[in-house]
């Protein structure tokens, strides 16, 4: 049985253009992103990140600025977020970081939102208005707390 040339060769293209949405999907999922200019370390301390992870969203205004690049405990037993924002900003002092979710039970990502000081965050500043991620046990807890349903 032989097989014509041009029937070979499409199904070699149909393989390589699924096998490319694979590998594009796989990428875009992962969290990867192409490194699109100098970036800026900054610091923030939070009571209670919840599901928050490296390589997590750093956005203003819903827009994308820089991803979380660590995160560990410092020593007054606070997590203490690195953050990668573009060089370029020009974040004042007084800016504030919110853990927040996208969607209802999506991934947690943080929100910027600047103030209004005149002097700016530089390299290896840190953000100290800063507001935790929330809790839905916590959350349940003081909404059967308040309305007291008893056991």
């Amino acid at each position: 049985m032989s097989t014509s040339p041009v029937r070979d060769l499409l199904v070699g293209l149909f393989v390589f253009a699924g096998i490319s949405a694979i590998a594009y999907l796989s990428v875009t999922v992962g969290g990867f992103t192409w490194n699109s200019g100098p970036q800026r370390t900054l610091y923030a301390a939070f009571d209670e990140i919840g599901g928050l992870k490296p390589r997590a969203q750093v956005v203003i205004g819903g827009v994308r600025v820089g991803q979380v690049s660590k995160i560990e405990l410092n020593g007054d037993f606070r997590a203490r977020v690195t953050l990668e924002v573009d060089a370029s900003l020009e974040l004042s002092e007084d800016t504030s970081a919110l853990i927040q979710t996208s969607g209802l039970l999506g991934d947690q990502y943080i929100a910027l939102e600047p103030g209004g000081e005149d002097r700016n965050l530089e390299e290896g500043g840190e953000i100290t208005y800063t507001q935790g991620a929330i809790s839905i046990e916590r959350l349940i807890g003081q909404l059967v707390q308040n309305f007291g349903v008893e056991e």
